[in-house]
């Protein structure tokens, strides 16, 4: 009987030994289940394509994804269709390179937080044989004697930062290119290289995206180069909030102090210099 009593005892603290394991563990278990993660903020980025063809997005932009936990779509359009969807609200920041324009935004109150981030240079790119003669010579006497020569020019055509520089230095001399031998693509710059490429042509580009396309053209070098006037300026600028009521104000307000930190300059500065032996871009400094 007694023996019966203490093996019921034994039996009944086993049993409490095992549900307190059993309790541990399931809230060891609660514990090891990890936090669900929040949801990441949408962000438009509106942008001439030099920058992504160039490949300094897609260097640039997972850093910020994960610092910010950020999902960035990307439009990548000419300067002058970036600005427009700035103006309608269609964007969150914008990054463009086209400052007289960029400022009408700014006068406007279309945009905010205007920033300088990067420069590079314009530079204007030629068949090897240079057939129009104009290989080193200033830019305006360069662009008078493809005119004169009817050397076949192609022009991205699409209101883009590029081509509002183009089309800036043609007025500068009194020209309004026309004729068979001025060829308007209509599209970006990596497209308009490889048009001018295969029709043995001259276009202006930015030197960044000709470097990183530069392996995929035919025959084509630097034509002219180095002008003061030929620098060539990238913005950073968030729209308005009030354009749009889904604008996401906080996340472009981050994009922008992302895009002029230490960190992010140094990155730009030291991007391309591997592949290419030189910098694509040349971060801003005061």
């Amino acid at each position: 009987m007694l023996k019966n009593r203490y093996l019921h005892i034994i039996v009944a603290l086993l049993l409490l030994v095992l549900a307190a394991c059993g309790n541990s563990d399931e809230t060891a278990g609660a514990k090891k289940e990890p936090e669900k993660k929040a949801e990441p903020q949408d962000l438009i980025l509106a942008t001439t394509t030099s920058t992504q063809d160039s490949g300094l997005l897609d260097e640039l932009l997972p850093i910020f994804e994960k610092k910010y936990n950020a999902k960035i779509k990307t439009i990548a359009v000419g300067t002058g269709q970036a600005l427009e969807m700035g103006k309608k609200g269609e964007a969150d920041v914008l990054l463009t390179h086209a400052p007289a324009s960029e400022q009408e935004l700014v006068d406007a109150g279309d945009v905010t937080n205007y920033k300088r981030v990067m420069y590079n240079d314009f530079i204007v790119v030629g068949p090897k044989s240079d057939p129009a003669g104009v290989k080193g010579l200033p830019t305006a006497d360069a662009f008078k004697k493809l005119f004169e020569s009817k050397a076949i020019f192609v022009s991205r055509g699409d209101d883009s930062g590029t081509h509002k520089k183009e089309l800036g230095i043609w007025g500068s001399l009194g020209i309004t290119p026309a004729g068979d031998n001025y060829v308007s693509t209509g599209q970006g710059m990596g497209p308009t290289l490889q048009i001018a490429s295969e029709k043995q042509g001259y276009t202006m580009t930015d030197r960044a995206t000709f470097l990183a396309q530069e392996k995929n053209l035919k025959d084509v070098t630097i034509i002219v180069e180095g002008d003061k006037d030929l620098q060539n300026i990238y913005h950073v600028m968030q729209v308005n909030p009030e354009k749009n009521d889904k604008i996401n104000s906080e996340g472009a307000k981050q994009f922008v102090e992302f895009m002029i930190a230490d960190g992010t300059q140094n990155t730009i500065e030291e991007f391309g210099k591997e592949e290419y032996g030189q910098s694509l871009f040349f971060k801003y400094t005061e």
